[in-house]
């Protein structure tokens, strides 16, 4: 069985009331950084904090009286856990998730408020799979799979329609890829639609299964999945969804966690909404500039999730400011004086720059007696005005050494 554009029709009708129609977004900053139109799907605003409510609601609105008396269990990197929760709940029946023992915590937690009983198993998605494969056998759950599932990809194709609807002269179509469920709903209902458009998928360079399993032709699973787009961390495409990526998926191309990151950084800084990394998936790849553009495209991509911890989205953030030489590091010798210290900190401050920190060493540099080494952690406008600070600290005579970071164009 196939998946058509008229059951996602269907599952839209199912979905009315239940799901937010996500706003469809300008990005102006990306718009002029590829030189084309480009817009954003802001599933991250979608109830539950992700697309996932769309597939979890339209699969166990289809379930008989006696499978949604048995209880629904799921497996999830997190997203699907929010939604099958909150799914389930709407219906007032019980759900178990059953997430990888080092889920984001924000997702752990968000999942159990949506009243799930949360599980914790395994190292990742394939994992947490596994064993909640082993509860349904040995409770009776019914099965609510995050991707492999028509109905499950049905509700996920619903993004298609919508961004159809307001954006019918789109060209290009940017979706990340887990499993294959929501690229394979979405590919379906924009090229019934419109079979001229083009669909690209973006998975994580740290789990990327679904190039190597389309040139097996089967689904193949990667050994390891290391990567910040948990929400995308599946090592093993569907035994469903792989064929129809086949059919209806042009390209797939993939980005590491730094693009990943820059993605990340771009959407709050630009856009001013929190995706989580399978989220800003689709933004790295055209940063990266993995999808070739014509100058007359009209592009999008679905932010598919928000659901980011707190935690490693300041990570990302300082990352990027790195990166984008806004925080740079500096290391300096000074006669170990009183006031030697605080004579720097006052050119810096001359020079218009931020001090973040301050390390003061003796011993560990070797210095030579009677001066001590100073490494300074300084946020600057930009990479121009770092230059500008260290020629100032040099101009007063001070010998300075700056850390090559791994700079990225602003």
């Amino acid at each position: 069985m196939s998946v058509t554009l008229a059951e996602i029709r269907a599952a839209q009708k199912t979905l009315e009331g239940i799901v937010a129609s996500t706003p469809l977004l300008a990005d102006e900053a990306l718009s002029r950084e590829l030189g084309v139109r480009a817009y954003v799907k802001a599933e991250c605003l979608q109830k539950s904090g992700s697309f996932k409510i769309r597939g979890a609601y339209n699969k166990i609105s289809h379930l008989s009286k006696e499978e949604k008396a048995r209880g629904v269990i799921a497996p999830s990197a997190g997203n699907h856990a929010q939604g099958v929760a909150l799914a389930a709940r709407l219906h007032g029946i019980r759900s178990v998730i059953v997430m990888p023992q080092y889920a984001p915590l924000t997702k752990v937690k968000a999942t159990q408020a949506l009243g799930a009983e949360v599980v914790l198993q395994g190292l990742t998605f394939d994992d947490a799979a596994a064993h909640a494969r082993e509860l349904a056998q040995r409770h009776g759950y019914t099965w609510v799979h995050a991707f492999d599932d028509e109905q499950v990809i049905a509700g996920q194709g619903t993004i298609g329609l919508e961004i159809l609807a307001v954006l019918p002269e789109v060209s290009t179509l940017v979706v990340p890829i887990g499993g294959g469920g929501l690229i394979s709903g979405v590919a379906i209902a924009a090229k019934g639609l419109k079979p001229s458009l083009r669909v690209v998928g973006v998975q994580a360079a740290g789990c990327a299964p679904v190039r190597p399993s389309l040139l097996a032709g089967h689904p193949v699973a990667v050994t390891a999945a290391q990567t910040i787009a948990d929400g995308i961390a599946v090592k093993r495409p569907g035994d469903l969804t792989l064929p129809l990526i086949k059919q209806y998926v042009d390209d797939v191309v993939e980005v590491s966690d730094d693009e990943i990151a820059r993605g990340i950084f771009h959407c709050v800084q630009n856009s001013k909404l929190v995706v989580e990394g399978a989220g800003a998936a689709g933004v790295a790849a055209l940063l990266a500039g993995r999808v070739p553009l014509r100058s007359d495209d009209v592009v999008c991509t679905v932010l598919c999730g928000g659901n980011i911890d707190g935690n490693l989205l300041s990570r990302v953030i300082e990352q990027v400011l790195v990166r984008q030489g806004r925080y740079i590091l500096l290391k300096l010798s000074l006669v170990d004086r009183p006031g030697a210290l605080a004579r720097i900190v006052e050119k810096v401050a001359e020079a218009g720059a931020n001090v973040v920190d301050i390390f003061h060493r003796r011993a560990l540099w070797l210095a030579p007696l009677g001066k001590v080494g100073v490494e300074l952690v300084l946020e600057v406008r930009d990479d121009e005005h770092g230059r500008e600070v260290v020629a100032r600290l040099e101009g007063a005579g001070y010998h300075v050494e700056r850390e090559n970071l791994g700079l990225w164009p602003e």
